[in-house]
């Protein structure tokens, strides 16, 4: 038998530890995929167009079981925020 430190059940990362950080890191790498696709495939980019694309394709993502994260975390916080940054660059 193999002991594992992470486990992924319904899209939730679980550590031993039971530290958010995990599940805060698969959430800001999906999330900057999501907005790497939405750069690549829309041209024009029209503001209203993009803030449409981020709340309904991105935004999800960064609030899915978010009531399992601790607000006490700042690194959590900064890295889901650096989405919005990256966001705001596009």
């Amino acid at each position: 038998m193999q002991e594992t430190n992470l486990e992924k059940d319904l899209g939730v990362v679980i550590s031993n530890d039971s530290k958010t950080l995990s599940q805060c890191q698969y959430a800001y790498n999906k999330a900057i995929w999501i907005l790497g696709m939405i750069n690549r495939t829309i041209r024009y980019k029209e503001r209203g167009i993009m803030v449409r694309m981020y709340k309904s394709l991105v935004k999800p993502h960064l609030e899915y079981c978010v009531s399992a994260w601790s607000p006490h975390y700042l690194k959590d916080e900064e890295l889901l925020e650096r989405v919005q940054h990256v966001c705001l660059k596009i």
